[in-house]
């Protein structure tokens, strides 16, 4: 791994890793705005599975514990594009809840705006780590190339085998005409 993706991702990780363990251990301060989006959200669980926690408390302490193992992971270097695109699932909704900045009064609104945009760079930030390969080719790349290198070994193959039918065709019909050539002189020697 370059220094400066490892440097990078630890920077971008970080901020997770520390304020989601902030919010693991204080869930209460995050839950009146979480409840914006936890309350349409809550339904839309408790049909898909009444066991899963529903209520905003749990909701924030989920992804507060999300946000400091995808950090984590990102930060470390270990399965950084699953690490980042969690990040960035979570960043969403936390940045539409936390700073609606459209709806506070005009004194409040800056403020809000400049954390919004701050998230919104975060979102850039973890969306660039989500498409790195560090320096390697993608999987359609990957798949494309081996579809490729398979065609051409087939051709070959069928090349190969073609070029030895004719050669086995060649060899039968001289084998032939040498097996006529001595049947004539064989016929022709007394005998």
């Amino acid at each position: 791994m370059k220094p400066v993706r490892a440097a990078a991702r630890a920077m971008l990780g970080a901020i997770f890793v520390v304020s989601g363990a902030r919010i693991v251990l204080n869930p209460d301060s995050k839950v009146p705005a979480a409840k914006r989006v936890t309350d349409k959200v809550a339904p839309m669980i408790e049909r898909m599975d009444p066991r899963l926690p529903s209520d905003a408390r749990a909701l924030v302490q989920l992804k507060a514990g999300a946000d400091v193992a995808a950090g984590l992971l990102l930060a470390t270097g270990r399965f950084t594009r699953p690490a980042a695109a969690v990040l960035a699932a979570g960043l969403v909704p936390t940045t539409l809840a936390g700073h609606p900045f459209w709806a506070y009064p005009k004194e409040e609104r800056a403020q809000h705006e400049t954390h919004f945009l701050k998230n919104l760079g975060l979102l850039g930030g973890l969306l660039l780590a989500a498409a790195d390969t560090q320096g390697k080719p993608g999987l359609k790349y990957r798949t494309s190339h081996a579809l490729d290198r398979s065609q051409r070994s087939v051709s070959r193959a069928v090349d190969r085998s073609t070029r030895s039918a004719r050669r086995a065709v060649r060899t039968a019909k001289r084998e032939a005409k040498i097996a006529a050539a001595s049947a004539a002189v064989a016929r022709r020697l007394p005998g």
